[in-house]
């Protein structure tokens, strides 16, 4: 029963730490583009984007 002394305000600083690192994350935008990866997946990339740098014929 006395490690439980020790245990618990651990747990609880480590999930203050946690909050903490989740609620900066909210502030610096990381979550404000959620479909962007969604949606590059289905972008059909399989022409170059420029066409004389990736020519092979010369």
């Amino acid at each position: 029963m006395s490690s439980l002394i020790y245990l618990v305000p651990i747990a609880l600083g480590m999930g203050l730490v946690g909050l903490c690192i989740f609620l900066w994350s909210l502030r610096n935008g990381q979550y404000g583009d959620l479909d962007g990866a969604a949606e590059r997946i289905l972008i059909d990339e399989d022409r170059p984007l420029n066409p004389a740098k990736h020519d092979l014929s010369s």
